[in-house]
């Protein structure tokens, strides 16, 4: 009889009234003890209300019915597909949405709808992946920054392909917890390359030069990130960033020559077993005789430039000998005191030009990186200098006054 009468009653009440009371008897079907009769004569009365005219009414409905798992399924459905408001509060809560009714509601809903999904917690892989392909930007970095989304690298992945030009997407997706080093690498290059193209389209630098800044910029953030990884020789997070880096096309001599140099042996190991294709332990121990026949194999085998060979030799040698990139470990910065004992060496053995060219410009980097160091340094142990005490004469102040 309450729900006749109340069915009834909203065919002349105002919208904000009629707002109340569904919400008052959606509360009272979820958590009241109703028996079987009313509780079906409940179901039929909020069933109704999904028709009403007025969105007050179905909001209170999705309110009331958003966070609990008694709730009709039929009613979540509905609500889930109304007007974007309405929806995401069900579709940012509701339990009771399956996967594949998420990734329905996400194929035809808007980038408010999107988002409510993406900021669900607990999102599932599965649910994230599909956001990832058919996600607008803004739902994409609401997915990002949800740290409870299980959002797997190949979604990952797919963002950065569809928005790495997008410097927000790139911040966001660089702060998510564990990211794999290989993505990171993929984030700094797109961060490099998006930089090299606004430089260039800017007439602030040529186009080669500014390619090349951004190259260089790519192969130190690779030997940073691998300086921050396991402290393994060679690391899993190693290999992955190696194997990104020659999908890429970014796994350059120069890079493998720039991890020895700044103390990553690891990375180094693993930049050798990707391109030759050896097992890691039967590569680890060709570079442990650097000067033997076997590593000269290994090299040619991973196809790396024979002018280079004696610089590769004369830093392993140095590394095995007095291990000068130990404070690199920490930084990824290339070691000076290294690069400079590595040119000399390759100085007394009559080395091409190119070779002296690109160890002069990692000496030069390194002395300019230690000296920036060193200036931080300084700055943050420099104790503030007071201005001097200036002594105000009133008095000599005061006849200036009076003679003027």
């Amino acid at each position: 009889m309450i729900v006749q009468r109340f069915l009834q009653w909203v065919q002349a009440a105002p919208a904000g009234a009629r707002a109340e009371a569904t919400s008052a008897l959606a509360r009272a079907y979820l958590y009241s003890d109703l028996d079987d009769v009313e509780r079906g004569d409940a179901e039929i009365a909020l069933t109704s209300m999904l028709d009403d005219a007025s969105p007050l009414v179905r909001r209170a409905l999705a309110e009331a019915f958003a966070g609990a798992r008694a709730a009709p399924h039929h009613c979540i459905s509905a609500l889930a597909t109304d007007q974007s408001d309405i929806a995401a509060i069900v579709l940012a809560r509701s339990p009771m949405l399956s996967d594949d009714e998420l990734v329905d509601c996400a194929a035809i809903g808007d980038a408010y709808c999107q988002s409510a999904i993406a900021l669900r917690p607990g999102l599932s892989a599965p649910v994230a992946a599909a956001l990832a392909e058919i996600g607008v930007r803004e739902a994409l970095i609401s997915l990002a920054v949800n740290p409870a989304a299980d959002v797997p690298e190949t979604a990952l992945r797919r963002m950065l392909e569809r928005f790495g030009d997008d410097g927000e997407m790139r911040e966001v997706i660089l702060s998510r917890p564990d990211l794999p080093a290989g993505l990171r690498s993929d984030l700094v290059a797109a961060t490099a390359d998006a930089l090299a193209t606004f430089v260039f389209g800017r007439d602030w630098m040529p186009e080669e030069r500014a390619r090349r800044v951004a190259r260089e910029a790519t192969e130190k953030g690779a030997v940073i990130i691998a300086a921050g990884e396991d402290e393994e020789c060679v690391a899993p997070s190693c290999l992955d960033l190696a194997r990104r880096l020659r999908l890429s096309g970014r796994l350059t001599p120069g890079l493998a020559l720039r991890a020895l140099l700044s103390g990553q042996r690891g990375l180094f190991d693993a930049i050798l077993i990707e391109l030759s294709g050896l097992p890691a332990a039967r590569v680890v121990g060709l570079v442990n005789r650097p000067n033997g026949s076997g590593f000269a194999a290994l090299y040619a085998r991973a196809k790396l430039p024979a002018t280079l060979l004696p610089a590769f030799r004369a830093t392993l040698q140095a590394l095995a000998d007095i291990g000068l990139a130990a404070d690199a470990d920490v930084t990824g910065r290339l070691s000076l005191p290294l690069v400079s004992r590595v040119r000399a060496a390759c100085e007394a053995a009559s080395p091409t030009q190119g070779l002296m060219s690109i160890l002069r410009q990692f000496e030069a980097e390194a002395a300019r990186e230690d000296a920036r160091h060193a200036r931080a340094e300084l700055a943050a142990r420099a104790v503030p200098m007071q201005a001097p005490r200036v002594e105000i004469d009133l008095a000599a102040i005061e006849a200036v006054l009076a003679a003027a």
